[in-house]
């Protein structure tokens, strides 16, 4: 009996050896893959994010930070982002006074044209004058494109490149107007026949 239990004893020592790398092996290997996921969901994350860590989450992108005019189908040739986006003005931020915010969910339809942290001007693209373009604080402190005095902004419902759907829509407390490359809004949806912004301009 001693000896049969020995032999028992071994055999049960024997196996337990590789079920414990096994289950060692299996372990690190978790681990490892939940490790790549984490560093993969950050990373990502930071990507997606918005051009400073500051900035809100709203706001276009880094490559807005080069302002060029292009010919958008009925408005004419207008301000466009780095990404080729139609760049709006709001007629009640005459003089650079910010009233589309965060705070008052504006921003979320009209995402901010905002500088890259580190960065104090936009650069100008073709048909821009860079002597036109600017910059204002907006309430988080943000440096915001500016032109001709008007802070820049890109539109939600715009589905991409050379599309002007927010052009002349009232909201938040003004209208919203793409501008021509010499600084003055388009108030007129006729191609090439574009306003010279009336009351608005500088």
């Amino acid at each position: 009996m001693d000896i049969n239990g020995a032999i028992s004893k071994n055999k049960f020592k024997h196996r337990r050896g590789p079920l414990r790398s096994r289950l060692l092996a299996g372990g690190l290997a978790l681990g490892t893959a939940a490790t790549v996921a984490a560093c993969g969901s950050s990373s990502s994350s930071t990507a997606a994010g918005s051009p400073g860590s500051s900035a809100p989450s709203g706001a276009s992108s880094a490559a807005s930070a080069t302002i060029s005019a292009t010919s958008v189908p009925g408005v004419g040739t207008v301000l466009v982002n780095g990404q080729g986006q139609t760049l709006y003005m709001l007629t009640s931020e005459k003089g650079g006074k910010i009233t589309c915010t965060q705070a008052n969910g504006c921003t979320q339809a009209w995402p901010e044209t905002l500088l890259t942290n580190g960065a104090t001007t936009a650069k100008a693209g073709s048909g821009v004058q860079s002597s036109l373009l600017g910059t204002v604080k907006d309430a988080s402190g943000n440096l915001e494109v500016t032109y001709n005095h008007w802070p820049l902004y890109t539109f939600s419902g715009d589905s991409g490149p050379g599309v002007a759907e927010g052009q002349a829509l009232t909201s938040f407390g003004g209208t919203w107007y793409v501008l021509t490359g010499s600084g003055n809004p388009v108030t007129s949806s006729q191609s090439g026949n574009a306003a010279s912004g009336g009351g608005y301009g500088y």
